[in-house]
C-alpha cells in the first residue's frame, strides 16, 4: 500500500511508503486526497515518511500538494535526519517517527464520540463512528467508514468520505441537515416517525432511507 491513513491522539496521520517511487507515492496521494476531498478539507494531518530521505524539492512537492487540498501538516515524522532537516528548513515541525501514538480503537478501527456534537464542531475518522449522543443542527461527522448516532442526527453526516458506497448512517431521529455517502448527497425526507431509528445507504445511485427494522429484514440476514 502506498498510502494509509490512520487516525492518532493527536490527530489523522498520514503514512507513505517509504520504498516505493517517490512519483508513484506522490501520485497515490494525490488520488486519495482527489476521492477524499471532503474528508480531507480542513483537517490536520502529521505526514509518517518512515526512514525516506526527502530532498527539499519533493518535500515542497509534498507541501503543495497539502495545500492544495487544504490540509494543515502538523508535522513531518521520519526516522531519516536528513529529511527532518528538510522540513525545518522549510518551517515544517519535524519529529522522529514513534509508533506509540495512535489512539486506541476497537478492533475494526471505529471511534466512540461519549457525548452531543455541537453546533460548529467535526467529529473526523478514517473509520466508523458512533455516537452516543445527539448530532446537533450545525454540527458535521465526516467518516471514512459507517456512522451509527444513538440519539437525534440534526446536523450533517459524511459516510464513506473516502469513497465508499456501502456504508451506512443511522440515527434513533434522523432529521439531518445534509447526508453524504461517497459521492451523495441527500436529505431525510420529511414526515418520518420521530423516535424510531432509520437507516440511510446507497440504493443504485441515490441515497434510501428506511426504518431500521425494514432494513434489517430486507436480505440482510447478517444484521
Amino acid at each position: 500500500m502506498l498510502v494509509a491513513i490512520k487516525g492518532g491522539k493527536d490527530g489523522l496521520r498520514l503514512h507513505l511508503n517509504e520504498a516505493a517511487g517517490w512519483p508513484d507515492v506522490l501520485g497515490a496521494l494525490r488520488n486519495q486526497l482527489d476521492q477524499g476531498a471532503h474528508f480531507f478539507n480542513g483537517a490536520r494531518v502529521i505526514i509518517d515518511i518512515g526512514n525516506r530521505s526527502l530532498t527539499e524539492e519533493q518535500l515542497a512537492e509534498l507541501m503543495m500538494l497539502m495545500r492544495e487540498h487544504h490540509l494543515e501538516a502538523l508535522a513531518l515524522a521520519s526516522t531519516s535526519r536528513e529529511s527532518r532537516s528538510a522540513a525545518r528548513a522549510a518551517g515544517v515541525v519535524a519529529r522522529p517517527v514513534t509508533r506509540s501514538v495512535t489512539a486506541p480503537e476497537s478492533p475494526d478501527g471505529a471511534l466512540f464520540v461519549w457525548r452531543t456534537v455541537r453546533s460548529g464542531q467535526i467529529v473526523r475518522h478514517h473509520g466508523h463512528i458512533t455516537v452516543v449522543g445527539d448530532v446537533n443542527a450545525g454540527a458535521e461527522v465526516v467518516a471514512g467508514g459507517s456512522v451509527v448516532v444513538w440519539g437525534r442526527l440534526r446536523g450533517t453526516v459524511h459516510a464513506g468520505a473516502l469513497g465508499d458506497r456501502t456504508v451506512i448512517i443511522c440515527a434513533i431521529e434522523l432529521r439531518p441537515m445534509q447526508l453524504r455517502i461517497a459521492d451523495l448527497i441527500a436529505r431525510a425526507p420529511d414526515g418520518g416517525a420521530a423516535g424510531h431509528p432509520e437507516v440511510a445507504y446507497v440504493d443504485g445511485d441515490q441515497i434510501a432511507v428506511e426504518s431500521w427494522e425494514r432494513y434489517r429484514r430486507s436480505n440482510r440476514s447478517d444484521l
